[in-house]
């Protein structure tokens, strides 16, 4: 029996030193946005007092001659995402992208309200903010949500609509990424707060790219420094709780703007199934479907994608 116990012992002794050093190794307290600003907020970045809230900005190109458009990342992601439809518009067009609520530079609200109507709220602000009548709204995931929820509430400030891979109907994932996960569950999310192994970050990254190998090491860099700043990872999970997919979608059949809708084949959480749908909805639509590419696909493959809008936006004339 003694030697039973002794064993016990040591495999109890073993969990807690196992656990106790992937703790340590994982360790990651929150960064200010200080410390990150130097490598992700260089110029043309800046900070704009909205709602409270310092939101980092990137407005870019002529401001005469053609509609702006207001690109809108998706959950966890940043303005980053549109670097490359940025490259490819902004000699042309006025492009503007911002980090949204509790996401990049931006971090918290600062009364913690994460409603989709406040997103809402605050599209139309950084839109008075810069003195835009009318904008083409062009989002992803979370960020195509709020876009045509914008298009809905403000039907005059919104020109034309492009949903990549967007939010919208209730969720039915095929696979749902480690990080969401992680963030959506009550008993690890409070973890989280001072952990984050880069590997979540790294494995959540590959699962919404179609081809996992264009994933590289400075892309994850990205997601998880910025995943670091202050306040996000508590806002990630109230932003869970607060704005989920579904309500309000059978409003989506009273969207009157061109829209071109836009899908990874290999979309696994949001499956191409709910860009079919949008296209049923929304009358006069347009779908475009990349089978090679997953829930990002603007992101991972810039130039086909933007080449689908170009092609868009001349066909509906979008001009001014």
């Amino acid at each position: 029996m003694r030697v039973f116990y002794r064993f016990l012992f040591g495999v109890g002794l073993l969990l807690v030193l196992t656990v106790g050093t992937a703790l340590v190794l994982s360790w990651a307290p929150d960064r200010s946005v200080e410390e990150l600003s130097a490598r992700w907020a260089p110029p043309p970045s800046e900070f704009v007092r909205i709602g409270g809230m310092r939101v980092h900005l990137r407005d870019e190109g002529p401001r005469k001659g053609t509609t702006p458009i207001v690109l809108l990342h998706g959950t966890s992601a940043s303005l980053h995402t549109w670097d490359g439809w940025t490259e490819g518009l902004r000699d042309e067009r006025r492009v503007i992208r911002f980090d949204l609520p509790g996401f990049g530079l931006t971090g918290p609200t600062p009364d913690g309200v994460y409603r989709v109507g406040r997103y809402v709220e605050t599209v139309v602000a950084l839109l008075d903010r810069l003195g835009v009548r009318r904008a083409i709204l062009a989002g992803n995931s979370f960020g195509g949500q709020v876009a045509w929820q914008t298009a809905l509430a403000h039907p005059q400030r919104v020109a034309a609509l492009v949903l990549v891979d967007a939010a919208g109907y209730p969720m039915a994932p095929q696979e749902i990424p480690i990080g969401f996960r992680v963030a959506r569950s009550k008993w690890l999310a409070p973890l989280m707060r001072v952990t984050l192994p880069r590997g979540f970050i790294d494995s959540s990254v590959r699962n919404v790219y179609g081809d996992p190998a264009k994933v590289t090491p400075e892309l994850v860099d990205r997601y998880y420094e910025l995943t670091l700043r202050a306040g996000n990872r508590e806002a990630l999970r109230e932003r869970f709780v607060q704005a989920q997919a579904g309500p309000g979608a059978e409003r989506i059949r009273e969207l009157t703007q061109p829209t071109l809708i836009l899908w990874g084949g290999r979309d696994r959480l949001i499956p191409p199934a709910d860009g079919e749908r949008f296209a049923r909805d929304i009358a006069g639509s347009e779908l475009v479907v990349f089978d090679d590419l997953g829930h990002v696909p603007h992101e991972e493959d810039p130039a086909r994608t933007l080449a689908a809008v170009q092609a868009f936006l001349q066909r509906v004339g979008e001009r001014r």
